[in-house]
């Protein structure tokens, strides 16, 4: 009964499939940062606490049933001799998603709030606390799948993956309101994560349609992205100091 509390392997699996779950997580939460940032401020905790609690429920429910779960991944039709899965469909239709929403955003950053008016044009639609938690929906289930399918090729212990998505959900909702208030007060870092949300999508689309670019290559250009601004925070914060 308690043998697999003693084995190493099975603690070094969770070490490892916790870590690299709460750095898929992250993709997660700039999403839902970015989203529930056009809302007034009172409801911004809200919506993210909503969007991560249900992308828990999402990863959760999706381990319970691995067994449907692996049926996403039998071909369902073929185009050219390939051949796409619901799986494929999800992460592509996702994917397009991310690149619609990541370019109309960058849109109205780039523009201004009021563009509209000044042009003439008709008002923007006023965000409602609904329509922001619909979109955190629609791309929960496209992260919540990758996430799961990652866990389950890393763990063949449901406990292990049950755990190592629990941790990685908790430590999202502990800094998903810091990463919220520093994405939506710095104007360049806000730019940049609109960037990776772009990136992301090309990938997912990518993926979708049986082009796999390692995982590794994109998090060390997001990396690597991260450091040049910080660098930027840095010098223009010495800047400000007096001299």
């Amino acid at each position: 009964m308690t043998e697999w509390l003693l084995d190493p392997q099975i603690w070094a699996s969770l070490l490892t499939l916790t870590i690299l779950e709460i750095v898929l997580g992250i993709d997660n939460l700039i999403f839902i940062s970015i989203v529930a940032g056009r809302l007034p401020a009172h409801q911004q905790a809200r919506a993210r606490t909503v969007g991560l609690s249900l992308a828990l429920f999402m990863r959760l429910a999706l381990l319970a049933s691995i067994a449907w779960l692996v049926g996403l991944t039998a071909t369902v039709f073929s185009i050219g001799g390939h051949g796409f899965s619901w799986r494929d469909l999800i992460l592509a239709g996702g994917g397009l998603f991310l690149l619609y929403k990541g370019t109309k955003e960058i849109h109205e950053l780039v523009e201004g709030g009021d563009h509209g008016e000044a042009t003439g044009e008709a008002p923007k639609r006023k965000v409602t606390f609904a329509s922001v938690i619909g979109q955190i929906i629609v791309l929960d289930i496209v992260f919540s799948l990758d996430s799961v399918i990652t866990a389950v090729g890393m763990a063949d212990n449901l406990w292990v993956m049950s755990t190592a998505v629990l941790v990685a959900v908790a430590v999202m909702l502990f800094a998903a309101g810091t990463v919220s208030s520093f994405v939506n007060k710095h104007p360049s870092v806000k730019m940049l994560a609109l960037a990776f949300l772009l990136l992301i999508g090309m990938v997912l689309v990518a993926d979708g349609m049986g082009f796999h670019v390692p995982k590794g290559f994109i998090y060390a250009a997001m990396g690597f992205s991260v450091a040049v601004e910080s660098l930027n925070l840095l010098a223009r914060k010495k800047r400000k100091q007096p001299s």
